[in-house]
């Protein structure tokens, strides 16, 4: 099942999750939504899975630069809107694992979705 890691390219998170699917040799396609665009499908998918409040970032720099007229009545329209606008505003990184997406950069959660074996975890630890 081919996966895909989107974010951008200069986030410390997102070198975090591209360190670790590396070292546990696990293949991905990159996706860098600041210089390529996110779509509408993905973003609304995102959502749908992980409610926009998840997928929103409000904790960044774009998002608090915004005016308060913007970041008032916000919902899931038009938190898209402000995340097809400004893909920043998307929290990242988002591994899409084809039946599901996970959100964010925890290496448990990455081990446990991944079911990483045993014997490759060992090995990595080695080298």
């Amino acid at each position: 099942m081919s996966k895909t890691l989107f974010g951008i390219k200069a986030c410390d998170t997102m070198k975090k999750a591209r360190t670790w699917l590396d070292e546990h040799g696990v293949s991905y396609a990159f996706h860098d939504y600041k210089a390529c665009g996110i779509d509408r499908g993905n973003l609304q998918k995102w959502c749908d899975e992980h409610g926009w409040e998840t997928v929103l970032n409000r904790a960044g720099t774009t998002f608090r630069k915004l005016s308060d007229e913007q970041k008032a009545d916000l919902d899931q329209a038009k938190a898209i809107e402000l995340m097809l606008a400004q893909p920043s505003m998307i929290k990242r990184p988002v591994l899409d694992l084809g039946n599901k997406t996970l959100i964010g950069f925890k290496p448990e959660r990455y081990a446990a979705e991944l079911a990483c074996p045993p014997y490759l975890l060992d090995f990595v630890a080695r080298t």
